[in-house]
């Protein structure tokens, strides 16, 4: 006995528009049906049509089926990303062939909703994902503004260079080592001020240069000047009794 695929056909447009009542667009009865049926995620809101997915799955029956696969199609989504139509409908074959023999638009139906309400929850997880990030991001700027740059031994040695050189210290520094190697006669000979600083002292006390007289047979003498004092042979000299000679 063949089987009677009109009246399949029209056993499950009676059962699906009691399923779907009021949901269920039937486009065309003749010479095969042909109807829509909307689905969206959970949170889907018209009103508020960024919150959630949404489309219509347009079937058409072939002549025979069930035996045969229907004719789906994707109507009107709502906030699809550019490849979720293809997946979809990929979807939707997969399902098919399990079904092949059945009647099975309530099925696919069901198995579309459910991807639907998967690809949604994946695009919260990934806005939540985002949201941390830049949360973190956030965290870590502020941080660094309290944090300042992170020193190491090279940024140190760089940032030591140059201020030595802007403030002088280098410079500074190298005039003293330069100042080590000299003898004091060369000392004296450069710094002037070492000159004059016995006639400075004089000069604010009040004497004229021209006054002050230098004996140079001082200096002449001091060589002849017998350091060794014959007192020091004197083994009964005692300090301080010259006076009772």
């Amino acid at each position: 006995m063949s089987r009677n695929y009109q009246e399949d056909q029209n056993n499950e447009i009676e059962a699906l528009d009691s399923i779907y009542c009021g949901e269920m667009e039937i486009l065309e009865s003749q010479p095969v049906h042909k109807f829509r049926i909307p689905i969206a995620t959970e949170e889907f809101d018209k009103d508020q049509e960024e919150n959630g997915l949404a489309c219509k799955l347009l079937f058409t029956y072939t002549p025979t089926y069930p035996d045969e696969a229907p004719l789906v199609e994707i109507d009107e989504p709502v906030n699809f990303a550019e490849d979720f139509e293809e997946r979809l409908l990929q979807h939707i074959k997969k399902s098919i062939d399990e079904y092949l023999g059945m009647e099975m638009i309530f099925s696919l139906v069901s198995t579309a909703q459910e991807w639907l309400n998967e690809r949604w929850d994946d695009h919260k997880k990934a806005l939540e994902e985002e949201r941390e990030r830049n949360l973190l991001a956030a965290e870590e700027a502020e941080r660094k503004k309290f944090e300042g740059t992170r020193v190491t031994v090279e940024s140190f040695m760089k940032w030591k260079m140059i201020f030595e050189e802007t403030t002088g210290i280098t410079a500074k520094r190298e005039k003293i080592n330069e100042n080590k190697k000299l003898t004091g006669r060369e000392l004296f000979m450069q710094d002037n001020t070492l000159n004059e600083s016995d006639l400075k002292y004089l000069l604010e006390a009040g004497d004229s240069i021209e006054s002050v007289k230098i004996d140079e047979s001082l200096f002449q003498a001091i060589g002849d000047i017998d350091f060794d004092d014959e007192d020091e042979e004197d083994e009964d000299w005692v300090p301080g009794n010259d006076d009772d000679d």
